[in-house]
């Protein structure tokens, strides 16, 4: 099972066969993928706005933004117009959701980074606006 999934993995991000090779030497990536792969259809990563004030990007409370369990945002799901600066807090509580999933752990509970904000201060302290969001896996909806 695990071989098929990796040549499978190789094969979609276009490995080399040495690439392939040198990646089943990583006992930590076989494992992260096999597993990762197993529960990838069931979940999906949503950071649900929960605060916003003067955001230029128009981020609003209630906006979702999903991305499915390997980090990818699914585009047909989340707003036309997204902040980077948002989106950048999003890569720690995302790496702990795809790591606890990988690990086969409950995905919600994880201590830090539940909530991110944007790294602007807002307009009361020289910055412009500010955002917010809640981020949790979610069942995905079949």
């Amino acid at each position: 099972m695990a071989e098929d999934v990796i040549t499978r993995y190789a094969q979609r991000v276009g490995y080399t066969d040495a690439e392939t090779q040198t990646f089943r030497e990583g006992a930590h990536r076989v494992r992260h993928v096999t597993r990762l792969s197993a529960v990838a259809s069931l979940y999906s990563i949503q950071a649900e706005v929960v605060a916003s004030r003067n955001c230029n990007s128009k981020h609003e409370v209630g906006q979702k933004l999903i991305l499915d369990a390997d980090g990818n945002f699914i585009t047909k799901l989340c707003p036309k117009k997204m902040c980077v600066y948002l989106l950048s807090q999003l890569a720690i509580p995302v790496a702990l959701i795809n790591e606890r999933l990988s690990e086969g752990l409950e995905p919600n509970d994880f201590h830090f980074m539940r909530y991110v904000k944007c790294p602007d201060v807002g307009v009361d302290c020289s910055g412009f606006g500010e955002v917010m969001v809640k981020v949790s896996v979610i069942p995905r909806i079949k």
